[in-house]
């Protein structure tokens, strides 16, 4: 009877603690809810966004987009709404969350204060608030989150002192500290009653820190990654802390205040405290005034070294021969110092060198032939130093080389022909030396040149060569202040791309040609200072672009108007030339000429007699026109207007009537692409020339008149192997079509997703050739292109190839030229897009994320459209495959770097269509990684923290060259602060 009365006693009491336990777990299951409710209550997204299923009743809170929970209890542990796009405040209730371990809020729009509120996340984990718009303290109250490990503020507009608490809290397990970019004051926090010891990253650049480093930061033995640059620290170099630090790979410090040791004379102690970290890879000390001499031992520091940064200091003597021990750098930065010495010839062991800068310093004597052996150099600048003799043959030996800049110093000699062999050349500076002689044919017909050449201040003689007719992409062309001669060619009208042309202060004779005032970009022009004559050509003043023009000190004559350019011309821009009249201020008077009655009479009989022979021309003339034109509209065909462009593109006529014939009246079988602005049809003309017609769609293209011109304008205007030509153009109010060749090899698409037998799957090789030719194509448009231009659409349907898989870029109706006003605006400007502008952002997928925040068409953009192809090609995905409810983008990273080996493995398979040899196994897996890593750096979610479309193009054709020469490629580790923000993610 007592065992039954303890047993029932027992069973309702297990039934009552039960009973409790569920409400208990139902309560903080609703407290879960009416948290992220009140969260999203201050949050706005955009339509779409994933955060409306957040309203509905009927889906479990566990399943709300960017909630996780524990299986056990049903816990919210984790809210992940990272770029998003969400614009709001960061609600107080979050702090409801209870057992949440990770908050992750980055990459949006938040704004106001971080809730002090937050501190009470005891078991928080993870903390991310980076690339928001937050303002205000660090509150003090995130001391008590002991179980931290990441904290991520980065990118913000906070300000104050950074809380004691936040560094000195009792916590023994933050690894991650990011408060970069920020406008943070007063010291750095961390004192001998503090510890890290797990301290692994430790990101505090670009704030307004001052004081020493602190000495308690020795204790963080496990630091890997430290950035202090851009503050205003001082004190001697933290030679005594980082010494501790065996682990540590990146060491950033530049501009600040610190100085060496010794009164800021010994260098030797900070390079010693480095020796014993065996795994260091970059080491930036630029713009701190650092006074002392490079000892000798920077030679012994980590051979897994790949960049040095000392430029912009006091340093002084010799560079040391034994730097050349770093046999794996690939950036030395000495530029800006006190140098003296000459240039040892040792460098020339460090093979793997790609950038050298050695400018503004005393370094004399003569260049090394030597350095002609660093194959992979692709920058060398030896400006403004003391150099002396003739510049070597062996730079011919340089196959990379893209810019080579030895101006301001007293190099001798003739300029070599072997210059001329360069086939990637970009810069050539040669100015302020004393180099004589002719300028080389050879040198004069460098058609790689795009940015500028620069041989001014020599002493060069001899004629203008006719070869500078083929730098048809080069920028800026300065010979002034030689000794040339004889006439300047009328076919530097060729050099299409010029902007800046001098050639002042030489003893040019004979005419200007008219042909230099018909270049349609030219702003800057200067031929002062010669002995020209004649005329000032007429296409001078009628040019829509010249901006500055200097014709002083020569024998011009004639009369000057001060119209068109000349209008903001003054008489400076015409002094010396005492056969000039005219209307600008200061200039002589042109004196009126009384003709004589001859002179009136003559022209009024020839007048009265050719008048007969003229009607009897033009009558018939005027009479067919008239007549073309009445047949004009009843045909419906603008003639006027497509004479109009057709005169302004130069293109062969090619009728519609053609068009139908070659494309079987534009049937079905001949379609061979759709978009969004129309179809694409090919087709043969009656020549057997095999065109493909892209005909604009009138009923759903929108403004399809201006997409139509865009596109022409853009095709006219560049010249690149990676860029589609345009046969010509056929347009009606009712249609409009680009005639473009044909590209046997269709699109990128097709061969990415074969499908029914068409197209096939590409190896990595060809991959690799594609994207560099692509990037070669947009880096063109970015950087050198008569008129620069954003692509808005890049995508592999808009990549064709050609017989050769060569690959060509299209498709540009929604680009984007940004010349004149659109070169200054930010990228972060906002816009209100028309209807006509809406089309800028281009295919879902591929479009940058700031594009949705109304944001400008900008370089970075296509620069991300193109990281999302690469990580396409390498996952085998498209980015609109969204099963695991992610961006290409965000699940590549969520592989990154240690769960990509499945990843590795499949593109290694399927970019392998045929048995490849286990020697290339490791060689396309590392380019396979290098293309990982180059993809996720290009979809950077801040825009200006993107590589460059020219550092992409060289980046992919050093991987291009590496599957041709293994033994080419650089092993130094990824170097970005970027790349570390992914890796820590």
């Amino acid at each position: 009877m007592g065992f039954c009365k303890f047993s029932k006693f027992s069973f309702l009491f297990l039934i009552s603690i039960l009973f409790v336990s569920t409400a208990e777990e139902n309560a903080r299951h609703g407290n879960d809810r009416v948290a992220l409710l009140s969260f999203m209550s201050g949050v706005v997204s955009d339509p779409g966004n994933s955060l409306e299923h957040w309203n509905s009743t009927n889906v479990h809170v566990c399943n709300w987009s960017g909630v996780s929970c524990n299986h056990e209890r049903d816990q919210v542990v984790q809210l992940d709404l990272s770029g998003r796009s969400l614009k709001g405040t960061i609600s107080p209730s979050l702090a409801n969350l209870s057992s949440l371990l990770v908050l992750d809020l980055s990459k949006n729009f938040f704004h106001g204060l971080i809730p002090p509120e937050l501190g009470s996340l005891f078991r928080l984990k993870q903390l991310s608030l980076s690339w928001n718009l937050l303002q205000g303290n660090i509150p003090s109250e995130l001391g008590f989150l002991h179980q931290l490990v990441y904290l991520d503020f980065g990118s913000n507009r906070l300000d104050g002192n950074i809380p004691a608490s936040l560094f000195c809290n009792g916590s023994y397990s933050l690894q991650y500290i990011d408060l970069s970019n920020n406008s943070l004051s007063g010291q750095i926090p961390l004192t001998s009653k503090c510890s890290l010891r797990e301290l692994r990253f430790l990101l505090l650049w670009s704030n307004r820190l001052v004081g020493q480093v602190p000495r308690a930061l020795s204790n963080s033995s496990k630091l890997q990654w430290l950035d202090l640059e851009s503050n205003m620290l001082s004190g001697e170099l933290p030679s005594d802390i980082i010494c501790n630090m065996s682990q540590l790979q990146f060491l950033y410090l530049s501009y600040n205040d610190f100085v060496s040791h010794d009164g800021n004379t010994n260098l030797e102690p900070f390079f010693a405290a480095l020796f014993n970290s065996s795994n260091f890879q970059e080491l930036e000390l630029a713009g701190n005034n650092l006074g002392g001499q490079i000892p000798p031992i920077i030679g012994d520091l980590s051979t897994n070294l790949v960049q040095i940064h000392l430029d912009d200091n006091l340093i002084y003597g010799p560079i040391p021969p034994r730097i050349s021990n770093l046999v794996n750098l690939t950036l030395l930065n000495l530029s800006s110092n006190l140098l003296n010495g000459s240039i040892p010839p040792e460098l020339c062991r460090m093979e793997k060198l790609e950038r050298v800068y050695l400018s503004n310093n005393s370094l004399s004597g003569a260049i090394p032939d030597a350095l002609g052996n660093i194959t992979h150099l692709g920058l060398l600048d030896l400006s403004m130093n003391k150099l002396s003799g003739s510049i070597p043959d062996s730079f011919a030996n340089l196959p990379q080389l893209r810019r080579l800049l030895l101006y301001g110093n007293q190099l001798s000699g003739t300029i070599p022909l072997s210059l001329g062999k360069f086939v990637n050349l970009e810069i050539l500076d040669l100015s302020h030396n004393k180099l004589s002689g002719i300028i080389p044919g050879e040198v004069a017909g460098l058609r790689s040149l795009k940015l500028y050449l620069n041989l001014s201040s020599n002493h060069l003689h001899g004629p203008l060569p006719l070869e500078l007719s083929k730098m048809d992409m080069v920028l800026a062309i300065d010979l002034s202040l030689n000794s040339l001669s004889g006439t300047i060619p009328s076919q530097l009208g060729n050099c299409i791309a010029l902007e800046h042309l001098n050639l002042s202060s030489n003893s040019l004779e004979g005419e200007l040609p008219g042909s230099l005032g018909q270049l349609p970009y030219l702003k800057v022009l200067d031929v002062a200072l010669n002995q020209l004559s004649g005329d000032i050509p007429s296409t001078f003043q009628a040019s829509m672009t010249l901006v500055a023009m200097n014709f002083s000190f020569n024998k011009f004559i004639g009369n000057i108007s001060d119209k068109g350019a000349f209008s903001s011309l003054t008489i400076d821009s015409f002094l010396g030339n005492d056969g000039l009249c005219g209307s600008i201020k200061g200039m002589p008077k042109c004196r009126k000429k009384h003709p004589s009655h001859l002179v009136i009479f003559l022209p009024i009989m020839v007048t009265l007699l050719a008048t007969p022979l003229l009607l009897m021309f033009v009558y018939p003339l005027v009479c067919k026109s008239k007549f073309r034109n009445r047949l004009a509209v009843v045909n419906g065909v603008d003639f006027e207007d497509e004479e109009e462009e057709r005169k302004e593109l130069k293109y062969p006529r090619i009728s519609y009537e053609q068009l139908i014939e070659a494309t079987g009246g534009f049937c079905a079988s001949s379609l061979i692409g759709s978009g969004s602005f129309g179809h694409v049809y090919k087709g043969m003309l009656g020549d057997n020339t095999k065109i493909a017609v892209k005909v604009l769609d009138t009923k759903t293209a929108g403004d399809i008149s201006g997409s139509f011109k865009r596109e022409c304008e853009v095709l006219k205007r560049t010249r690149h192997r990676n860029l589609i030509r345009i046969i010509t153009i056929c347009s009606k109010p009712d249609f409009k079509a680009l005639v473009l060749p044909l590209m046997p090899n269709g699109s990128l698409e097709r061969h990415l997703y074969p499908s029914h037998g068409i197209g096939h799957g590409l190896d990595l090789i060809q991959l690799v050739n594609i994207c560099s030719d692509v990037a070669e194509g947009v880096a063109y448009l970015h950087h050198y292109a008569p008129v620069k231009v954003v692509h808005c659409d890049l995508k592999p349907s808009n990549i064709l190839l050609d017989q050769d898989m060569t690959a060509l870029v299209t498709d540009f109706g929604i680009a984007r030229l940004v010349r004149g006003v659109d070169e200054t605006i930010s990228a972060n400007d906002s816009i209100s897009y028309t209807s006509a502008d809406g089309l800028l952002c281009g295919s879902v997928g591929y479009i940058a994320p700031e594009y949705g925040m109304g944001k400008r068409a900008s370089t970075q953009g296509d620069v991300y459209s193109f990281g999302v192809l690469l990580l396409e090609v390498v996952s085998g995905r498209r980015p609109t495959d969204d099963d695991e409810g992610s961006s290409l983008h965000e699940w590549m990273k969520s592989h990154y770097p240690h769960k990509l080996e499945p990843i590795v493995n499949q593109a290694l398979v399927r970019c392998s269509p045929g048995a490849m040899p286990t020697s290339c196994d490791k060689i396309w897996r590392d380019v396979i990684l290098e293309l990982v890593e180059l993809g996720l750096m290009c979809t950077q979610y801040n825009p200006s923290t993107r590589p460059t479309m020219l550092d992409v193009a060289l980046e992919m054709g050093r991987l291009k060259q590496y599957l041709g020469n293994p033994a080419s490629m650089s092993t130094g580790e990824p170097s970005s602060k970027d790349v570390a923000h992914l890796i820590t993610q």
